[in-house]
C-alpha cells in the first residue's frame, strides 16, 4: 500500500546524498517533494502542512551530528516525524483488572469487522486467553453465520442466540444479545469478550444510537474502530465523526495489503488523536499484528522491518531445531530432510516476496521480487518428497538411476533433480566454510577433518552420480545462477542494492577472501 509513497520519499531524500552541507534551497526542494508525495498518497492536508513545517524547522535548526552527514540527518528527522504522526509508542490492548475484558468492534459496512473479530480472538487464544465472540450484527444477512465460520477457524466459541437477519426470523435486539453475551462470559469464565456490531454504509443517527446503546450495556474496556485503509480520507472523516458521537479507544487498520494510496493510515492518528492498535494485511487469521509506528515508518522510508521479520520467524521456527540445524550446517552434515523442514517453516511465514520486502533496500529490488514465484518451491518440495529417507539423509547415494526414478515420481525432468542436488551440495559447502571461517566454535571443523580422512586412499575413485546437463534452464526462476541452493527465484546477491551487500555490524573487519566458496577460480 505504501509502495508509491515509499518510492517518492526515497527519491526526494536521495537528492541530498553527497552534499557536504545543506542550504535553505536544498531543504525547501526536499520538503516540497515530501509534501507532494504525501498529498499524492491522500494524506490529510492539515497533517501534511504540520508535518512539512516541523521537518523544515528541525532541518534548519538541527545540530549536525558527528556521526551523520547532512543527508542522514534529514532522513533521521523525517523518520522521527513519521513515527510521531503514526502514534509514537506502540500501544496494545488494555485488559480489565477483573475479567472479563470487553472489546467492542465498530465501523462501516465492509471494513472487515467480522474477519477482524476472528483474527483478534485467535491472537488472544494463542496468548493463553479464553475469548468469546458475541454476534451482535443482526442486520446484515448471514453476518451471524460468517462469525460462526470465522470463530470455528480460530478455535473460539461464538455466542449467537439470534440467527440474524432473514425472512424467517424477526428483527433481533443487538443490545440484548450483547448483554446476554457478557453474562454468558461471566458464567462460563471467559476472560475476554469480543462484541461484533453491525456496520452501515455511512455514519447516521441510527448507527450512533445503536453503538451507544451497546456500549452502555456492556461497558467495554476497549472500543475499537475498524478502519478500511483503502477508502482514503472518507475513512478518517468517518472515524472522526464516530469518535465525537460514541467515542473509541483505538483504531485497527484493515486491507493494508491493498494497492490504494494509504493516506488514511498516516492521517487517522493525527486527526483523531486515538492510537492505532493493530494492522490487518490479508484474509488469513495470521495476517494480523500489533501496529508498531517505528517499524511502519522504517518500511515507508525503505529501511525495512527486520524486527517484524524476526518475530514472524520466532513463531514458526523451533529454537532447538534451529540450533541443531546450525550445528549440522557448520559440520557439513545438513541433509535434504533438514532443508525441507526449514523450507516448510519459511513458507508458514508467508509469501517469500513479502518476507524479502521487509529487508532494508528491498524497494530497489522490486523487479526481482516480483519475479519470485512460490509455486517453484512446490516443485522443490515434490522432488525432495520423491526421495527415500536414505536418499534425503545421504544425497551422495543418488546416482543416475535414482535421479531418473525421483524425476518420474515427482513429475519433473531429470535436469531439475540434478540441479537441486548439485546446488544443495554447493550451498552446504559454502555455509560450512562461512561458519568455520567466522571462528564460531565447533563450526566447520568436523567436516574438514572428515574431508582429510576421506581423501586418503580414494584418489581417482569415481562416484556413481548421474550426468548433469550443463546447459539447462534453471527451474528455480530468474536470478538463480549466482545463488547456489537458494529457493525459488531469489535475486542474484551480487545485484543487491547498496547496504544489503555489506556485512552486519561487528563483522566489518572480517576478511571474506579467506573463505573458500564453491566455484572460486582459485580453488584446487
Amino acid at each position: 500500500m505504501f509502495e508509491s509513497l515509499s518510492d517518492r520519499l526515497t527519491g526526494a531524500l536521495q537528492g541530498l546524498r553527497g552534499k557536504g552541507r545543506l542550504t535553505d534551497a536544498d531543504i525547501d526542494a526536499t520538503t516540497r517533494e515530501i509534501r507532494l508525495a504525501l498529498l499524492e498518497a491522500d494524506v490529510s492536508l492539515p497533517v501534511v502542512r504540520a508535518f512539512v513545517h516541523r521537518i523544515k524547522e528541525r532541518a534548519r535548526g538541527a545540530e549536525v551530528s558527528g556521526a551523520l552527514n547532512p543527508a542522514q540527518q534529514v532522513v533521521k528527522i523525517v523518520n522521527e516525524e513519521l513515527i510521531g504522526i503514526l502514534g509514537g509508542q506502540t500501544r496494545e490492548l488494555v485488559f480489565a483488572k477483573t475479567p472479563p475484558t470487553v472489546v467492542m468492534l465498530a465501523g462501516l459496512q465492509g471494513s472487515g469487522k467480522t474477519t477482524l473479530a476472528g483474527k483478534l480472538a485467535a491472537r488472544l487464544r494463542n496468548q493463553g486467553h479464553t475469548p468469546l465472540l458475541v454476534a451482535c450484527d443482526l442486520q446484515r444477512p448471514a453476518a451471524v453465520n460468517q462469525l460462526q465460520v470465522v470463530g470455528q477457524r480460530a478455535g473460539v466459541p461464538v455466542f449467537a442466540p439470534h440467527p440474524g437477519a432473514s425472512p424467517e426470523s424477526g428483527p433481533g435486539d443487538p443490545v440484548a444479545v450483547a448483554a446476554a453475551g457478557l453474562a454468558e462470559a461471566k458464567a462460563k469464565h471467559f476472560d475476554v469478550v469480543i462484541v461484533d456490531t453491525a456496520g452501515r454504509l455511512g455514519i447516521d443517527e441510527e448507527l450512533m444510537a445503536q453503538a451507544a446503546a451497546i456500549r452502555d450495556a456492556v461497558d467495554p474496556d476497549e472500543t475499537i474502530f475498524v478502519l478500511d485503509a483503502m477508502i482514503g480520507q472518507d475513512a478518517v472523516a468517518t472515524a472522526q465523526a464516530f469518535g465525537e458521537g460514541v467515542g473509541f479507544t483505538g483504531v485497527v487498520l484493515t486491507k493494508l495489503d491493498g494497492d490504494a494510496r494509504g493516506g488514511a493510515a498516516l492521517s487517522v492518528r493525527e486527526v483523531t488523536g486515538v492510537p492505532i492498535l493493530f494492522a490487518s494485511t490479508g484474509e488469513k487469521l495470521e495476517d494480523f499484528d500489533v501496529f508498531h509506528p517505528d517499524r511502519m515508518a522504517s518500511r515507508i522510508l525503505g529501511m525495512g522491518d527486520v524486527l517484524s521479520l524476526i518475530e514472524q520467524a520466532e513463531q514458526v521456527f523451533d529454537a532447538q531445531q534451529a540450533e541443531e540445524a546450525a550445528l549440522k550446517i557448520g559440520a557439513g552434515e545438513l541433509t535434504l530432510e533438514d532443508f525441507l523442514e526449514q523450507m516448510l517453516a519459511v513458507r508458514k511465514m508467508g509469501p517469500i516476496g513479502n518476507l524479502l520486502g521487509m529487508l532494508p533496500g528491498a524497494g530497489q529490488m522490486k523487479e526481482a521480487l516480483a519475479e519470485i514465484d512460490d509455486r517453484q518451491l512446490d516443485r522443490v518440495q515434490a522432488i525432495i518428497r520423491g526421495m527415500t529417507p536414505q536418499e534425503r539423509a545421504d544425497p551422495k547415494i543418488i546416482n543416475a538411476s535414482r535421479r531418473l526414478r525421483i524425476a518420474n515420481g515427482s513429475g519433473v525432468s531429470v535436469s531439475e533433480v540434478n540441479q537441486l542436488v548439485d546446488r544443495f551440495f554447493e550451498a552446504r559447502k559454502m555455509m560450512s566454510s562461512m561458519l568455520g571461517g567466522m571462528g564460531i566454535p565447533g563450526m566447520g571443523r568436523k567436516s574438514a577433518t572428515r574431508k582429510a580422512k576421506g581423501a586418503k586412499g580414494k584418489k581417482g575413485k569415481k562416484t556413481g552420480r548421474g550426468p548433469t546437463q550443463p546447459k539447462v534452464k534453471s527451474p528455480f526462476g530468474p536470478g538463480m545462477a549466482g545463488v547456489p541452493g537458494m529457493p525459488a527465484g531469489f535475486p542474484d546477491l551480487s545485484q543487491m542494492p547498496e547496504g544489503l551487500n555489506e556485512l552486519p555490524p561487528g563483522l566489518a573487519d572480517f576478511d571474506l577472501s579467506k573463505l573458500k566458496f564453491p566455484g572460486n577460480p582459485g580453488r584446487k
